[in-house]
């Protein structure tokens, strides 16, 4: 319940504050005084956009705050899963700067306005004049239905499954694209993959053959030097190991007077016998290595095969080749796989499909069995409110394919004179009973959604008389268990407030001002005699104003 409205520097208001109560409050004004600003004060609270258009001083912010009570809506859960602070009594605000930048907050957190929009729909419904052109669309004519009908959480299940549903069609739809692209590029991967595989790729390969090829190139040379080696280490009279044994026994001979000539010579040994190795390393070196020209030819040939694979692949060594041959073979398995996988998301979607199909049929039949009473109650309301030849109906076919909201189409069908069939309302219903349509079905839904606050504006626009009573005492009993706020021109709908708030405007330091106001009971008598007769109070206009209110 909206409990009270803060509004600061916004179009024609410096500064108000209204207290509002539970039941049926009543605003008047004369046109023009501003009531129209007090509901677009009101939209920014509920996520509506807005510009600097908007600020009555250029220099200085807007602010608009309501607080609402709460407590018995169950809202709890609303603010946990959109990670907030639940208290009972809730605070919004909504700010707009000179610059242009708008913020919301609601209990003091800042939030975006889709999210102020969606807790907006929880909290207030605003109906005004142009809303009648929304009962001509399918999406307003189906929600009357589910309201009704109490179709919430079937309805939102039901879209939760469609959600999924249609993400898996756009699933196997890409899949099946994808795979139809892929297989014509089968062959081709499959082709470059045979050739790398047949290849017997292995790392390093690369660099052993590069070595043999230098050896098989040069293996007379190599073979040459390495006997030449083994030759001047070992194999001639006057060798370095035969000078070194010399230099032993030269040495030993001095050893027994000259004892470090021991150590030298035991150095000698260490390094004659590392020699004697070297000599023979180089002597089976030597032996070896062999002239082999088709080993040669061999290494060359698979060297040359291995660049050209390198160079039509674009990579720079064997390893390059290796992953891109991984590649080739992990695309050549996916490829493999769809089929596999396509026929997995059929089976999910056959299933999804049978779900949905029976969310959608459980909709259909409650949708229904919910239309005659629709039809009788709003049928009634009709002929109270002065039309009474009125004939609604509810047209209703099943469509061939799922939407977000069922397979069914609705269509809100009247007719306001005997012997004339109903028709579509949009093409049929004129301005007065689109406002007296949408009142009765207003009324109807009062009932069935859990609400706190519905502010009709000039709802009542083109009735006067006895229907203006009929239309008071039908708003006054949508207030019985909610609180309604209504903005009218009508006495006899004014008459039927608990509480009764006057919208006016006056002029101050050049600037004019809307400002609001409660009125106690004797202005309140005033303020309805003088919409019942004017600017000049007449002694029976301020008689049938006290009759209104009695």
């Amino acid at each position: 319940m909206l409990k009270s409205l803060h509004v600061r520097n916004y179009a024609l208001i410096r500064h108000l504050e209204i207290e509002f109560r539970p039941g049926f409050t009543i605003i008047t004004g004369e046109t023009g005084a501003g009531k129209s600003i007090l509901l677009g004060a009101m939209s920014l609270l509920l996520g509506n956009r807005a510009d600097t258009s908007v600020l009555k001083d250029k220099e200085k912010k807007c602010i608009v705050e309501g607080s609402f009570d709460i407590s018995t809506y169950g809202y709890r859960s609303f603010f946990t899963v959109n990670d907030m602070d639940y208290d009972d009594h809730l605070i919004i605000r909504r700010e707009i700067s000179p610059g242009g930048k708008s913020r919301a907050f609601i209990n003091d957190t800042p939030v975006n306005l889709y999210l102020l929009r969606e807790l907006g729909t929880r909290l207030v419904d605003i109906h005004s004049q142009h809303e009648n052109l929304h009962m001509g669309e399918h999406g307003f004519q189906l929600m009357v239905l589910d309201t009704v009908a109490g179709n919430r959480a079937l309805l939102s299940a039901y879209q939760d499954q469609f959600h999924r549903f249609a993400d898996l069609v756009s699933g196997l739809a890409g899949l099946k694209e994808k795979a139809g692209k892929s297989r014509k590029d089968l062959d081709y991967y499959s082709f470059q993959y045979q050739q790398l595989a047949e290849a017997r790729l292995s790392t390093g390969e690369q660099q052993g053959l590069e070595q043999e090829l230098q050896t098989l190139d040069h293996a007379g040379e190599i073979k040459r030097n390495f006997h030449l080696v083994s030759y001047l280490l070992s194999d001639q009279d006057d060798a370095v190991v035969s000078k070194l044994v010399e230099a032993i026994h030269a040495l030993d001979s001095i050893s027994a007077f000259y004892p470090a000539a021991t150590e030298l010579a035991e150095r000698i040994r260490s390094a004659m016998i590392e020699l004697k190795d070297i000599a023979d390393e180089a002597e089976r070196s030597s032996a070896d290595i062999e002239m082999d020209p088709g080993r040669q030819q061999i290494v060359r040939e698979r060297l040359d095969m291995l660049f050209n694979l390198m160079q039509k692949h674009g990579v720079n060594d064997i390893d390059g080749l290796i992953r891109l041959q991984a590649e080739l073979d992990a695309r050549i398995q996916d490829i493999a796989s769809y089929d596999e996988k396509i026929e997995k998301l059929e089976k999910e979607l056959t299933e999804k499909r049978d779900q949905l199909e029976k969310q959608a049929a459980e909709l259909t039949a409650r949708r229904k069995k919910i239309l005659p009473e629709i039809e009788s109650e709003v049928n009634g309301m009709l002929k109270v409110l002065g039309i009474p030849n009125a004939l609604f109906r509810v047209g209703h076919s099943e469509l061939g394919d799922f939407t977000e909201n069922g397979k069914d189409e609705v269509e809100f069908l009247f007719s306001a004179n005997k012997q004339v069939q109903p028709q579509d309302i949009s093409k049929i219903a004129s301005g007065g009973e689109l406002s007296r349509l949408m009142l009765s079905i207003k009324s109807l839904l009062s009932d069935s959604r859990e609400l706190p606050t519905i502010i009709f504006d000039e709802v009542d626009s083109g009735v006067s008389g006895e229907i203006a009573e009929k239309v008071g005492l039908i708003i006054k009993k949508m207030s019985h268990g909610k609180q309604v706020i209504n903005i009218t021109h009508l006495p006899q709908v004014a008459g039927k407030g608990d509480f009764h708030y006057l919208v006016h405007k006056y002029d101050e330091a050049g600037a004019t001002i809307t400002d609001i106001k409660l009125l106690d009971d004797e202005d309140r008598v005033l303020e309805i005699a003088r919409m019942l007769s004017g600017e000049e109070l007449t002694e029976a206009a301020i008689s049938n104003a006290r009759e209104l209110l009695n």
